[in-house]
């Protein structure tokens, strides 16, 4: 690394080695070449005149890329992919005459980049089938740890803890679902010429349309893809690119909500992030412990989600059948969408692998509102032992506004239970049954055991798991 020029912190600090590698030029120029022998071999099957040694030869040199050979020529013709062709050509003499034969510069470019976007969307989907697990677990293990529920971020009724990561979770299934849905649309750009008329490929056989839909097939199939886009541009539709990007910044979205759930948790004590033995939390205040995963999960989503308008506004501005303006913001947004995507994701496995609960801070939290939350089944059962419904309701209204007033104006605690326990309208009742939390979360245990094993559990059984990235949980 040189110290003395700029390198984005997404490279250098965020995302693990496997997004940085596939966005890297050893495998970009690396899948030109493959996709030059692809299409060199489905011309040779198809009848053209190329030779099993030339394809033998393009073959054997795809990863040997010379790049500093192909930077002189790229600044000599200043033009990539002809630069490329001829550092191939160099590299291949016997083949150098027929490396991308009928093709244009958009073959290469653009089929790779759906290819490179076909794999890292694989890596995210298994990133977040990652991030559902360790959800499920932490979910699973606190179902029953009843905690305030909060609207407004005011307190309302119970939940449980678990409960509340199911929310979580129920975020990261639509997103998995819609990073599925991206990938199986996802289609070949194919061998479509100069401006999608395929008219360089139909000179080459002759004037035979099948050869050259069938040529279209073979290469798709040789690169992976089972369907090419029916019809094109010089590009693939850069909607394309603006709906992957969309399907990423909702990644963004869903751990920047949760993540900030963490983070208010935190500031309540109630939930922290991990906290390592000898780590810093402030440089001044020795004492903070500061959400730092969470708040940085926040900032990376943050600039993911800023990033879809760029792939929409390039998509909405392609004139006729392309314009180049597209290049150099597809160039930056796309590697970095997934390098930001790649770095959450591994933040968001590393919290939730290692998060801390406090059962005595929620429970202590939580004893504090629930005698106002337990007013109105208080109500219900006093009447059912005789009182009259309209003179407990005033008495409840008046030890509320009053245990109201000792918590705000003295800031004294809650004592609406000891005010209740002294009213003879109440002695007749069971008060610390009819506090018991278990008592008003509702369905909330049954619910996350039903998300998890009806929603959770399939998708966890067929996306791979434990896919440990090679990237330091770096500040």
């Amino acid at each position: 690394m040189d110290h003395n020029e700029y390198a984005s912190p997404l490279n250098t600090r965020y995302a693990s080695a496997e997004m940085r590698r596939l966005w890297g030029e050893q495998r970009k120029f690396g899948t030109w070449r493959r996709l030059w022998v692809a299409l060199a071999e489905a011309e040779r099957e198809l009848g053209l005149d190329i030779t099993d040694e030339q394809i033998a030869e393009m073959r054997a040199q795809v990863d040997a890329i010379d790049f500093e050979s192909a930077r002189q020529y790229e600044r000599k013709l200043r033009h990539d992919v002809m630069a490329h062709v001829h550092t191939f050509g160099d590299a291949c003499p016997s083949a150098r005459k027929i490396i991308h034969w009928g093709a244009t510069s958009c073959f290469v470019t653009d089929n790779t980049d759906l290819l490179l976007m076909r794999d890292a969307l694989v890596i995210v989907r298994q990133r977040i089938a990652d991030a559902l697990a360790q959800l499920a677990q932490f979910a699973r293990r606190h179902r029953e740890t009843a905690c305030l529920a909060f609207t407004h971020f005011q307190p309302a009724q119970p939940t449980t803890v678990g409960k509340r990561a199911c929310l979580w979770a129920q975020d990261l299934v639509l997103d998995v679902t819609e990073i599925e849905h991206r990938l199986a649309r996802l289609q070949a750009r194919g061998v479509k010429g100069t401006t999608g008329t395929q008219a360089s490929f139909l000179q080459l056989f002759d004037g035979d349309h099948e050869k050259v839909r069938e040529l279209e097939r073979r290469v798709a199939a040789k690169i992976g893809f089972e369907s090419t886009f029916a019809v094109t541009g010089q590009t693939y539709p850069r909607k394309v690119d603006s709906q992957v990007l969309d399907a990423l910044a909702g990644i963004g979205q869903s751990a920047h909500k949760a993540a900030t759930d963490l983070r208010l948790l935190a500031g309540r004590k109630e939930i922290e992030e991990p906290f390592e033995t000898d780590q810093i939390g402030s440089s001044a205040m020795a004492y903070k412990r500061n959400p730092m995963r969470c708040e940085r999960i926040c900032g990376l989503a943050r600039y993911l989600m800023a990033l879809p308008p760029v792939a929409s506004q390039t998509a909405a501005t392609q004139w006729m059948e392309r314009t180049l303006d597209d290049s150099a913001a597809r160039r930056i947004v796309l590697p970095e969408a997934f390098l930001a995507v790649d770095a959450i994701l591994i933040l968001y496995v590393n919290v939730m692998s290692g998060a801390v609960v406090y059962p005595a801070v929620i429970a202590r939290h939580l004893a504090e509102e629930l005698p106002f939350m337990a007013t109105e089944g208080l109500l219900m059962e006093a009447v059912r032992a005789g009182g009259d419904r309209q003179d407990l309701h005033e008495r409840i209204r008046k030890h509320s506004l009053a245990a109201g007033e000792e918590v705000k104006v003295h800031g004294r605690p809650n004592d609406l239970v000891a005010r209740l326990q002294a009213d003879p309208a109440f002695q007749s009742l069971d008060l610390d049954a009819m506090l018991d939390p278990s008592r008003y979360v509702g369905r909330a245990p049954r619910q996350v055991d039903e998300f998890l094993d009806e929603i959770v559990a399939p998708i966890l059984a067929r996306l791979p798991t434990g896919f440990a990235p090679t990237a330091e949980v770096r500040v």
